[in-house]
């Protein structure tokens, strides 16, 4: 179970780097504090639950799992754009990985919190 936590939180970090790299060295906007103040609207989705799922938490996770979708719904828009396509590529892959991951981290982790609770 640790190796999907693991695989999760790396996919995670990874949605950050592609939306920073994108955002301040591929698409930049005209001023930087406008590029930073719309740099954090898009990462605060995925910051908000990152404390929780660090820990393990299964709400946070359920949570990271919901965001991932935002990010894949973007990928996929952004793809049809000619200079922006390998990015959107990465993006859809780091979602999708987010995704999978914590829906499987989520699922084994009820399993388990099930037989401990089956226990007598």
């Amino acid at each position: 179970m640790r190796g999907w936590l693991f695989l999760s939180l790396v996919c995670a970090g990874s949605l950050l780097a592609v939306t920073g790299l994108r955002q301040f060295f591929i698409e930049p906007l005209n001023t930087s504090s406008s590029n930073v103040i719309w740099f954090l609207i898009q990462v605060l989705p995925l910051l908000a639950p990152l404390p929780g799922a660090l820990q393990g938490q299964l709400r946070s996770m359920f949570i990271l799992c919901l965001v991932s979708s935002l990010y894949f719904i973007h990928a996929v828009l952004v793809i049809n754009d000619e200079p922006l396509f390998f990015v959107a590529l990465a993006e859809m892959f780091f979602a999708l990985g987010l995704g999978v991951c914590t829906a499987v981290f989520v699922r084994k982790r009820r399993e388990q919190d099930a037989e401990l609770n089956d226990t007598p």
